[in-house]
């Protein structure tokens, strides 16, 4: 028995999970299971697939206690299947469709951006991640459903480490569908938002706001955060956008803050702070997926301080959260 070498073993294979997750997703396998067990060759028609290789991805999936077979060739859920069911409130069925898809193939071109310093996803798709989902609504709506599902949960915990209510106008910058922002004006009903972000993504964010009944309370303004920032806000938040950019283009966007703020202004940005040292840390993965897809990078405290600074702008306070995600607090450099 060697665990080491074991252990390495599963982790140098975890793609093959990975996948299988993927496929099972994209089948809606898990949704055709909410009724109870089915037989694969059920499952097989309902999905126009091959049923000898579909139930070998489920019997793989069911050794790993998602899915399980529960008599010869018919399958049902487990406690872990009910996350990638559709309907369910914390699904991370997105979270698996947009990982097995555009970033699972860019991360075959890892070696490229580590021997070139380039960003990957440019050179297999030809073009920026972000201009890629302006011009195929099908992944950016994966993608917004991801965030969603990903850091949905999380807003609890960013909105109880702030005190948002000091703020009575708070702009979401590359606010994306709103769910931040939307969250805050529930917990703050004295506040009113402004979610900025590109024209199309901005179009789509204006549903959200309706459907929950805060659109008369949240201003949508369409443009570019490198040209620049809505003025006259108490509270500039940028969740997830600074990691998505290189220390140059942060800048810019930290800039374009710094012009729009106030000496009363704050600015928010909500990120994973990487410590020293050698501990276990997602977001010290997540800086691949950075690395390749956007070209951006996950940041150190120092690494903050100084793009703030070169941005006009003072780090006053990182306040920490339940999760790997960390309120950097600044405001203007008197």
């Amino acid at each position: 028995m060697k665990p080491e070498r074991d252990a390495l073993a599963e982790k140098i294979t975890a793609n093959w999970i990975s996948q299988a997750i993927y496929v099972a997703c994209k089948l809606e396998i898990a949704d055709r299971l909410a009724g109870g067990p089915c037989p694969i060759d059920d499952l097989a028609t309902a999905c126009d697939c091959d049923a000898d290789s579909l139930f070998r991805v489920l019997r793989a999936l069911s050794s790993i206690g998602i899915f399980e077979e529960t008599q010869d060739r018919c399958f049902g859920l487990t406690s872990q299947a009910e996350y990638l069911k559709t309907d369910s409130s914390e699904s991370l069925r997105p979270l698996a469709l947009l990982m097995g898809s555009e970033i699972y193939h860019t991360f075959g071109h890892l070696l490229h951006s580590v021997k070139t310093g380039e960003i990957a996803f440019d050179a297999v798709y030809g073009q920026p991640y972000f201009d890629y989902l302006g011009e195929h609504p099908e992944a950016a709506s994966v993608f917004d459903a991801a965030m969603s599902s990903s850091h949905g949960h999380k807003s609890e915990a960013i909105i109880d480490a702030y005190n948002f209510s000091d703020f009575p106008v708070i702009a979401d910058i590359g606010g994306g569908n709103g769910s931040t922002l939307a969250a805050i004006l529930e917990r703050n009903p004295n506040s009113r938002g402004v979610l900025f972000d590109l024209p199309h993504v901005v179009e789509r964010a204006r549903q959200q706001f309706e459907s929950c009944g805060l659109a008369e309370r949240c201003s949508f303004v369409g443009g570019n955060f490198f040209d620049s920032i809505p003025a006259g806000a108490d509270l500039y938040l940028l969740r997830h956008i600074l990691h998505d950019w290189n220390d140059e283009r942060s800048q810019q966007i930290l800039t374009n803050c710094a012009n729009a703020m106030s000496r009363d202004s704050r600015l928010v940005a909500v990120d994973g702070v990487i410590p020293p040292g050698n501990a276990p840390m997602g977001t010290k993965l997540l800086d691949l997926t950075m690395m390749l897809i956007p070209g951006g990078r996950e940041r150190t405290k120092v690494e903050f301080q100084t793009i703030y600074e070169k941005a006009g702008l003072k780090l006053e306070r990182i306040l920490p959260t339940q999760h790997e995600i960390s309120l950097i607090e600044g405001k203007l450099d008197s």
